[in-house]
């Protein structure tokens, strides 16, 4: 049997992947979980660090998702940041 590689990661499943992405977060990397509206996906880490803009909050990280929530939200989970 396959072991997954994350926490959030189900290599059985094509339904939530683990994407590098940047995340829109003004007031820093305080959080492990993101609504949709404020993740970006990119092909890449190399592409999502060249769309990284620290100082205006956005921030290159690997994240699993994404996943809908029990209030019906779309997230994206942290799985580690690229910075």
């Amino acid at each position: 049997m396959p072991q997954a590689t994350s926490l959030f990661t189900d290599i059985e499943s094509s339904v939530v992947g683990t994407s590098a992405v940047v995340v829109y977060s003004p007031a820093g990397k305080k959080r492990n979980r993101f609504p949709e509206g404020v993740v970006e996906i990119y092909a890449s880490e190399a592409e999502a660090r060249t769309h990284a803009d620290p100082d205006n909050g956005r921030h290159a990280a690997i994240a699993s998702g994404p996943s809908r929530s029990s209030e019906g939200f779309k997230l994206f989970y942290l799985v580690r940041w690229l910075e």
